[in-house]
Order: C-alpha cells, then structure tokens, then sequence
C-alpha cells in the first residue's frame, strides 16, 4: 500500500524523466581551465582513482540521489547500483521517508545492497525527518541499505513551494550535531538545488559533518518540480517567483572550499567530466550526476555504463590538457572565472 510521500516520489521521477526540470546555470560556462600546451604526461598514465571518507573509488563521480520509495522505482535503483559497482564509484538514494513511514515500500532501497554488495552506498533522509522522528530513523535508514554514510538533506525552497511542505528550520544544526555525534557512519550534509553559502557550511562542519554537498542551482529545480505538481495558484506563483533563487554550484564549491573541514560534493547542474574537473578544480573532491545521469539509467544498466565511461573519458581528457595525472594535482590546476561565476566571487 503507497501513501502520499511514495505517491510523491514516483511523481517526482515522471517529471524528471519525462519534463525539462532543469533551470538556470550553475556556473560551469564560466569557469576556464588554463590549457598546458605541454603537459608532460601521457593520457594512457592518467590516474582518476580517489578516497572519500576512507574509500578508494575508481573515479570521483558520484551518483547522486535520484529516487526510491514507490515500488515503481526500484528498477531504477537496481540498474543506479549496478553501475555503482560496476565502477566502483559511490552512489546515494533517494530520500528513505517513504519507506520509513512505510516499511513495505523497503525493496525500492534495499535493492541497492542486493545489487551492489560491495560499492559505497549513502542513505538519505531530510533534516526535518530526522529532527522529528529522532535518530532511530537514521539507524533504520542506515541499516535499510548497509549504508556506508548518511545523506542528511536540506530542501527548504522545496517545502515552501510544495503544498505539503514542512516549513520549520529550528533545531535543525543541533539535529545534524545529535546525529553526527551518535550514528556508526559518516554525516554528509546536502542541499537539493539552491547551493551553500560560506557561512552556512562553517555551520554544518562545526555541527560536526562529515563531508558537505552543495547542491546548487543550475541542475534540477525543484521550484519548477513542485510547481508542476502544484494544483493552487498560490503555490504555482511561489514557484515561478522563486525560480531563479539560489547560489550557482560553481559559486558554492568555491565559497565551500574557502571554509571546508571535510570532504565536498559537488552536486548541481554537472552534465559531463569536463563539469567535473571544472568542480574538483574550484575545490570540490566529488561531482555528483543525477538528471544526466537518469535518461541513459531509464534504458537500462549498459547504456547507464557507456554514460559513465563516457563521463570518465572527458574527465581524463580535460586533466591531460591540463598536464594533471592524477586528481590532486587536477585539484592545484589554475582557471579563469568569468560572467556571473566571476562577478558573485569577486575573483
């Protein structure tokens, strides 16, 4: 039986596989990477392996939350795992809320750990959730899918816009401290498509974080998403109002770095491995994919693969053009920032 929460959730894939959820730009036109016309290195030798939070991973690419929830989207979350071990990459779900309300709606995640015994995989649940229902639904999360980490997600444009939203922020860093202090697993910190201001994630990591994704605008956005299912015309124009609001990924990578104690994610309007290396440049450690990634993973397990060598062969080709073998030295690569990237760091 699917409540209100599943029923949200699979309207929440249709419209991402199905509309154009996306707005605005996260900043990745405007930031150039210096070329070295003498690299001194091979593009055969190029190293993209890294460590996150005491994994080594084949590629810092990580597949970002998408769905779960509906018994509808477990197929999805199959083949998203698949590709995850496969590539020995790491790879999170969608938010658990459904599930945890209602504990028959468990496969759409468990599926993941079935699929994917031995890849990083990250749990997912809302700081409102959790402040709420307190730390059992964080070890229920956890242990729904063996989780190697929790996603503790931030979505307060979202609930505003969304008819059904929870509209209360108080108490929510305690609730990140609370977890990070008590739960088995690493914290990461995430927003879902409006960014991460600097102060905000001095915040977050000394509310003990462990690592922080930025969730910029310029990917999916979730005004336009709950906009689209708002059937009001109070909540239709809080959407469109509020559609260009947030901080662009690439800004908020560069502000994050400034102040970071811990790994970041970059998460936000990535479409393809020159994004990526653009991202680890500004300062990032991971680029999460999710909307590019969701058409190639509607089509199965092998055209979800080619996408992500093909992501994995720009990466590689972008840190040979700019003489990096490996990902920390693509982390010391000069760039230019022009436009709006420019102007919003004053750089």
């Amino acid at each position: 039986m699917t409540g209100l929460t599943s029923s949200r959730k699979l309207d929440h894939l249709h419209l991402c596989a199905e509309t154009d959820v996306a707005f605005g730009s996260a900043g990745f036109s405007d930031v150039r990477l210096v070329h070295n016309a003498v690299p001194e290195c091979a593009a055969s030798d190029i190293d993209i392996s890294t460590e996150f939070l005491g994994r080594k991973l084949a590629a810092p690419i990580f597949i970002a939350a998408m769905t779960g929830g509906h018994p509808d989207t477990a197929e999805v979350n199959k083949t998203l795992a698949a590709a995850a071990e496969q590539f020995n990459i790491p790879m999170g779900v969608g938010s658990q809320r459904a599930a945890l309300e209602n504990p028959e709606l468990a496969d759409s995640f468990t599926v993941v750990r079935e699929t994917a015994p031995n890849a990083f995989l990250a749990g997912n649940i809302s700081a409102v959730q959790l402040r709420d229902h307190g730390l059992e639904w964080a070890d229920r999360a956890v242990e729904m899918i063996d989780a190697d980490a929790l996603c503790i997600h931030l979505n307060f444009l979202q609930e505003m816009i969304q008819v059904e939203g929870d509209r209360s922020a108080v108490g929510i860093l305690s609730t990140i401290r609370e977890a990070a202090e008590t739960l088995s697993v690493p914290v990461i910190v995430k927003e879902t498509g409006s960014g991460i201001s600097r102060e905000a994630a001095q915040a977050i990591f000394a509310s003990g974080a462990d690592a922080l994704d930025v969730g910029g605008f310029g990917g999916t956005s979730w005004a336009k998403i709950e906009k689209a299912r708002a059937s009001d015309k109070t909540h239709q124009m809080l959407g469109d109002t509020f559609l260009e609001w947030g901080i662009p990924t690439a800004v908020s990578v560069f502000e994050v770095a400034q102040v970071r104690t811990g790994p970041v994610i970059a998460t936000g309007g990535l479409n393809n491995g020159l994004d990526a290396a653009k991202a680890i440049a500004l300062g990032a450690d991971m680029a999460g994919m999710a909307l590019t990634l969701l058409p190639a993973a509607l089509n199965g397990v092998d055209a979800l693969c080619s996408r992500i060598e093909t992501i994995c062969g720009e990466l590689k080709t972008a840190m040979f053009l700019t003489g990096a073998p490996d990902i920390s030295a693509l982390a010391q690569v000069r760039y230019y920032l022009t436009g709006t990237v420019r102007e919003m760091t004053n750089k």
